[in-house]
């Protein structure tokens, strides 16, 4: 059934990685938008319930780092899966402290980003909703 999709918001400045990556999700059953940059990120945010966000971290202007922290003040119990190119152990520290879900480093394998937002969204569900 269409409303039991699980709604991926995917946000990278490499627009074609950002759309091929939002049509595969897609071909594999979720409901999937994708923007270029952190402020586009949240406005999506304000007006859409997304289950899951898989979230670039190096971006110009607002990078991921503080895109997460920005969605997690609007949204603190909204998954986010931080993926980036560039990943370094503190990086990933800071942005799991953070409440990143995960941190996977590209390029990766779509069946296994599949998996972990899926499990992203299992972890969103049992959450109380007073709490982050």
């Amino acid at each position: 059934m269409e409303t039991d999709r699980i709604r991926v918001l995917i946000v990278d400045d490499e627009l074609r990685f950002g759309t091929n990556t939002a049509a595969v999700l897609n071909q594999r059953g979720f409901e999937t938008t994708a923007v270029a940059n952190g402020g586009e990120a949240l406005r999506e945010i304000v007006n859409v319930p997304f289950d899951v966000v898989v979230l670039d971290l190096s971006m110009p202007g607002m990078d991921g780092a503080t895109t997460l922290r920005e969605i997690k003040k609007l949204r603190p119990r909204m998954q986010i899966i931080m993926l980036t190119g560039f990943g370094t152990f503190a990086s990933a520290l800071d942005c799991l402290r953070t409440g990143a879900f995960d941190y996977l480093t590209k390029p990766c394998d779509l069946d296994m980003l599949a998996a972990r937002i899926r499990e992203a969204h299992e972890k969103g569900k049992t959450l109380p909703v007073s709490g982050g």
